[in-house]
């Protein structure tokens, strides 16, 4: 038997649940009576009693399928929005691109100051600040009105972004449902609420999270034949937020122009969204830096045409895209990558008698995940978050390689014991789907778990400082400076400082590579040309800091110790102990029970070093 068609199923869910649509699908042969109940008004229980009773079935439930329970478009936005924000509360940066590029500006734009990269220095240009005013504009008026503590303002940004996370995702949802059918819509809700991937990523002040939200939302718009829409979303995603994240939109450009042949609607709404968006973006960059930028193009030059490129910051072989994904989407991640061949058994295999989409078939609606992992497991220069734009449509492959799964045990089960015709799929085969979500489940939730415990400690020591401020030996017209040598990379960030008086300073250690400065503190700031930056990633003395000068010093003991970085916590007539917490040392632990927590296993193990909050026993200046 051939399974239903995507259509039929999302059809047969609207008459069932009244979620997609307002108005209930009409059946031939409805007598006028039937007719009269279904428009009486909805505001009597007496009428819409009777309307329920004479609910019309659709063809999918005549011809005796199932109707699949489906969460509404409003529990699924409710679920969507409770996970995000566990992940803007319990999340860690996992990238420290976010902290000195991204949080970083954003604390000097709120607070006045901040630490400065070389990408935002006026002779590269490469970071946009339109980009940052959009998050930081309700951050920056809740610092003035109500004059919170900096953790407040970083928590409220995040559980913006999270929200705005949730709000793609119920597109998404509804948009996926619509197009390949309310069954792999489940399983695709399912799959984002405990994928890590989302879990880390949907937070992220990062441009490819952001690319993330508003290029499957374009992809949504698109799946719904939505062209105007779509294309606005692609131009805001690849102007505003990543201009790499443009190749999205590659299968939906040529989809219109090939098999459309809607070139006026492409040409009109690509100038329209083109100037809508880069016109204001290059006014307010052009106003930071004090010169004619475009940052998009600058980024994409950096990247593409210079000699050395992103290369000088580490390469990776193909293996690390490959443990990544299944990291962060464990076995979804399998499934979506061998996708492509299940499709072709499928076809093979199952004797559909209708198309198993909406409106696009598999090799055109799914082309933007395979033709960003085809570009982008070719680069040398590898990171987790080059992948965030496409996690989404990784839970959407893995959810389709699911039901072709069913399905085709289906076929085999229905040749071999002779099943009778009309009966669907989905009775026979559900223990496939419910085994591949309980398992992903619980491997999402003991990766999430392994990160907490095994990582956190950063953004939890921060928050000591908080204590000391409310100490006698506090001094508001102080400034306190909080150094840190070789874990300089997981520093989160100066919102974790409690008042506008600290200072992260650098202390010379075994890294040799570019490190970011503090704004200049006169005013325009963001228009001065710095000596000390370059676009090589060499090291510069003026980033460090004289260690005598200390007030607090932050240090990971993992056992490993050289003259430039010691056992600072060994130090005791300089030291103290304020704050210690564990942090996971990798060379020393399991590689799978480090990844995934195994109650009762994984701390047999895996090893823990001390991260240490330090205090200065001496004070400076007679305090």
């Amino acid at each position: 038997m051939a399974p239903p068609a995507a259509r039929a199923r999302y059809i047969a869910n609207k008459a069932d649940n009244q979620i997609l649509s307002k108005k209930p699908p009409k059946r031939p042969g409805l007598n006028r009576n039937n007719k009269a109940k279904e428009a009486a008004p909805a505001g009597k229980k007496k009428d819409k009693d009777a309307k329920k009773r004479n609910q019309p079935t659709s063809g999918a439930q005549e011809k005796g399928l199932p109707n699949p329970i489906m969460p509404s478009v409003q529990t699924a936005f409710k679920t969507f929005v409770s996970a995000r924000l566990c992940s803007a509360i319990w999340a860690y940066i996992a990238d420290c691109d976010e902290t000195f590029n991204y949080w970083e500006p954003l604390h000097y734009i709120i607070n006045g100051h901040g630490l400065q990269t070389w990408e935002y220095s006026p002779q590269f240009g490469l970071r946009s600040y339109t980009y940052l005013l959009l998050q930081g504009v309700p951050g920056y008026f809740y610092q003035k009105l109500f004059n919170p503590s900096p953790i407040l303002i970083f928590y409220m940004v995040r559980c913006m972004l999270g929200f705005g996370c949730a709000v793609m995702e119920r597109y998404m949802y509804k948009s996926i449902c619509q197009e390949f059918g309310i069954h792999i819509g489940r399983l695709w809700l399912i799959f984002q609420l405990f994928s890590v991937g989302m879990f880390v990523s949907s937070t992220a002040l990062l441009p490819s999270s952001f690319s993330m939200y508003f290029g499957c939302a374009a992809l949504a718009a698109w799946w719904q034949q939505n062209y105007c829409f779509a294309i606005f979303l692609t131009a805001i995603s690849a102007l505003l937020g990543w201009p790499f994240a443009a190749l999205i939109g590659i299968p939906l450009v040529l989809e219109m122009l090939l098999r459309q042949r809607d070139w006026k609607t492409f040409v009109q709404w690509t100038l329209i969204s083109g100037a809508t968006v880069a016109i204001p973006m290059i006014a307010i960059d052009t106003s930071y830096f004090g010169k004619l930028t475009f940052a998009p193009l600058n980024i994409v030059w950096y990247n593409v045409f210079t000699s050395h490129g992103p290369n000088i910051f580490g390469t990776e072989p193909l293996s690390y895209y490959i443990i990544n994904g299944f990291l962060n989407f464990n076995i979804i991640w399998l499934l979506a990558l061998q996708l492509p061949i299940m499709l072709v058994m499928d076809y093979l295999i199952v004797p559909a008698k209708s198309k198993s989409t909406l409106n696009f078939p598999h090799y055109i609606s799914l082309a933007p995940l395979y033709l960003w992992l085809l570009v982008f497991f070719a680069q040398p220069h590898k990171e987790e978050r080059f992948l965030f734009p496409i996690y989404p449509l990784i839970s959407l492959c893995g959810a389709i390689t699911v039901d072709v799964y069913q399905r085709i045990f289906f076929r085999m089960k229905s040749v071999i014991f002779k099943i009778k015709a009309g009966v669907h799929y989905l009775d026979h085969s559900m223990f496939i789907a419910i085994l591949v979500m309980v398992t992903s489940t619980l491997l999402g939730l003991s990766r999430v778990f392994a990160l907490y415990r095994n990582y956190h400690a950063p953004m939890d020591l921060m928050l000591e400082l908080n204590q000391f401020k409310a100490t006698p030996q506090y001094d508001p017209d102080v400034i306190y400076n909080v150094c840190i040598g070789k874990d300089w990379h997981r520093y989160p960030g100066s919102f974790f400082f409690p008042a506008k008086n600290f200072r992260l300073r650098f202390l010379k250690s075994e890294f040799r590579g570019m490190l970011p400065a503090y704004y200049d503190e006169r005013q325009n700031a963001t228009k001065v040309v710095q000596p000390y930056f370059n676009d090589l990633n060499q090291e510069n003395e003026h980033m460090y800091f004289d260690y005598d000068r200390c007030d607090f010093l932050v240090d990971f003991d993992e056992g490993k110790y050289t003259a430039l970085e010691p056992n600072y916590s060994k130090r005791s007539k300089d030291w103290s102990v304020m704050k210690s917490l564990p942090f996971l040392i990798p060379e020393k632990s399991h590689k799978v029970l480090r990844a995934f927590y195994v109650p009762f296993l994984t701390d047999n193990h895996i090893q823990y070093g001390d991260f240490n909050l330090l205090k200065r026993k001496t004070e400076r200046n007679g305090r």
